[in-house]
């Protein structure tokens, strides 16, 4: 939701192309996510580890939203530019603590795969 918030407020306030294409191509791959996984298509689909993928995603999209939002913030043509930058270093946020959860549930999950060794 805070992604599309972000698209709305680039959109609706002519910011450069590059803030609302970056918006947008993040709130339809956190909606492609979203659907992977509430679909349990993750499950069937075994040909990629999509935990980590989703990991990848969040961190390179905090990469590119701290860029994009500080140009947004610094430049900052209208009150629309201002608000969508800000709601992206929010979404970057979101982002940094979705990639530390996921990264804390990937070696949860591979420490109670193991076995103990015999003795």
């Amino acid at each position: 939701l805070v992604a599309l918030a972000t698209l709305l407020c680039f959109v609706a306030s002519n910011a450069h192309e590059a803030y609302a294409a970056l918006a947008g191509m993040e709130t339809v791959i956190t909606a492609l996510f979203l659907l992977l996984y509430l679909l349990r298509l993750d499950a069937r689909m075994r040909c990629l580890f999509w935990p980590l993928a989703d990991v990848i995603n969040s961190v390179i999209a905090a990469l590119f939203l701290l860029v994009v939002c500080l140009f947004a913030i610094i430049i900052k043509t209208n009150k629309g530019t201002l608000a969508g930058g800000v709601l992206g270093l929010i979404l970057l946020v979101l982002c940094l603590v979705d990639a530390a959860l996921l990264c804390k549930k990937i070696s949860i999950d591979k420490a109670r795969g193991r076995t103990a060794p015999a003795k």
